[in-house]
């Protein structure tokens, strides 16, 4: 007996959101997004009940392609979902799963899969998180009130955590079935649009910060004293390399901005004829970034990862050699292995001309440090690029299958499943490999030169390219609802 039939009767029976029977109106699916979105913005304010003062972010930076909200219910965000599905595409990837995702029944005990990883790597993630390393200490007046201790208070932070991220889970399988898009996407998009909009028009508040607009308001009126003059080199590079007021990052976040749109629309487009019914053509687009820009998710996870393994080290390794780690007070890596696989997020990281903490470090350390990060970056978006174009179906194979399946075929090639993948061989394995490793290397390229708003390169990648994605979207679901008799050709 094989592990499938062994599983199959717990994955199986899995909690799952139940399918929609036949179509849903546009406007239905609108509401159901609207919906998701908005239990969503109201979970990101719902703080962890039971949770010290002076707590610290084990994410950091990461925190918002995650799509969580630091000290809230959603802490954990989407990061054990995405955890979850590195390990699913590793192990369809070295296909040792042996599920075919054509086959409903395999696609159900996938499904169930997932969930099952799902809810161990919120394990695996949370615990540590609470009860190692002294992220996020309990509060000792909690534990006094409820007379349960500190543990008893931890647990409880656990608990929250837990259930933040299940319904995570649950609210993403609500968007894929019932509304438009899918239900991560959403939330990044949501998380980093925050972060761009308040970067760009924040007033500041008690903390006196502001966003780039207010900031340059200040600067041409003369309301901000701090500033140098802007003639001088400490004036030029202040004008160019500021967090706030940088010049450097509204250009890269409108270059980035340009290049994944226009990436968008490049493609190679095969044309394809319908078998039986004479004049009936179509063309099968492959886009330059063919398997998107999700798969930097994974990528980007896998690093947070990793640096979340190393502060945790570094917290409970009472003797970790420095060459290991070596960690500041703020619990940024300052040298050591982590500090070579820890991504480059700002400008200041690898400027080490204009002074400040990288400048503590060697040229060469930095340019090994930028170079680490350059290789994992590409190497990796090309390589998850392609196991994400498998798992999804959307290789050469799966694709020729699809295109047989529908009566199409190429024209001047007899039709053939074998001959249409011979034919897609030609064009999606490279677009692939080439997509993924340049959304890699625009990802680094951002960061290294800074955004709007903080905001990293992935994430912005990854906003700009969903949200692309999803007016085209509802760009179709507006033509099906137009003309039904399109949607009866595709199946309801």
């Amino acid at each position: 007996m094989g592990w499938k039939e062994t599983a199959e009767p717990v994955l199986t029976r899995m909690p799952a959101v139940r399918r929609p029977e036949g179509h849903i109106p546009f406007k239905r699916k609108l509401t159901w997004t609207a919906g998701v979105l908005v239990l969503y913005f109201f979970l990101t304010n719902v703080s962890l009940y039971g949770l010290a003062p002076g707590a610290t972010d084990p994410f950091g930076q990461f925190r918002a392609l995650l799509a969580g909200q630091q000290f809230s219910v959603l802490q954990l965000g989407i990061g054990p979902i995405v955890t979850a599905s590195i390990v699913l595409q590793l192990l369809g990837g070295a296909d040792l799963l042996g599920l075919d995702t054509s086959d409903p029944r395999d696609q159900m005990l996938y499904q169930g899969l997932q969930k099952v990883l799902v809810v161990l790597m919120i394990f695996l993630t949370g615990l540590p998180m609470v009860f190692l390393g002294g992220f996020m200490a309990p509060s000792q007046q909690v534990a006094q009130a409820l007379g349960i201790g500190s543990t008893g208070v931890s647990v409880l932070i656990f608990v929250q955590m837990a259930i933040g991220a299940i319904l995570i889970l649950f609210m993403d399988e609500v968007v894929s079935k019932w509304g438009v898009g899918s239900g991560i996407g959403l939330f990044i998009v949501a998380s980093i649009s925050q972060s761009l909009v308040g970067g760009l028009f924040y007033w500041g508040g008690a903390s006196g910060q502001t966003g780039f607009v207010p900031t340059w308001v200040g600067i041409l009126t003369g309301s901000i004293s701090n500033v140098p003059p802007l003639l001088t080199s400490s004036g030029l590079q202040y004008v160019l390399f500021d967090p706030t007021a940088g010049l450097l990052s509204l250009v890269t976040t409108l270059l980035i901005f340009g290049i994944v749109v226009y990436a968008e629309s490049v493609r190679v487009e095969i044309p394809l004829s319908h078998a039986q019914v004479k004049g009936a053509r179509g063309r099968f687009p492959v886009k330059l970034i063919y398997a998107s820009v999700l798969p930097m998710i994974l990528v980007r996870a896998l690093q947070a990862n990793i640096q979340f393994l190393g502060r945790i080290l570094n917290s409970t390794w009472a003797g970790m050699p420095a060459w290991v780690g070596v960690y500041g007070s703020s619990g940024q890596p300052l040298g050591g292995l982590f500090y070579y696989l820890a991504p480059i997020q700002t400008p200041g990281q690898w400027m080490w001309w204009t002074g400040g903490a990288v400048a503590a470090h060697a040229p060469w350390q930095v340019i090994l440090r930028v170079g680490i990060d350059l290789t994992f970056m590409v190497i990796g978006g090309a390589i998850f690029a392609v196991f994400w174009v498998e798992t999804a179906d959307m290789g050469p194979s799966s694709t020729a299958q699809q295109i047989q399946s529908s009566g199409m075929q190429i024209p001047g090639f007899r039709q053939n499943v074998g001959v249409i993948e011979k034919v897609m061989e030609r064009y999606i394995p490279q677009v692939t490999v080439l997509g993924g490793a340049l959304v890699g290397l625009l990802a680094v390229l951002a960061n290294m030169l800074g955004t709007i708003g903080g905001v990293s390169g992935t994430g912005l990648l990854l906003t700009i390219s969903i949200t692309y994605k999803l007016y085209e979207e509802i760009a179709e679901e507006q033509l099906m609802e137009m003309h039904p008799i399109m949607r009866q050709m595709f199946g309801d």
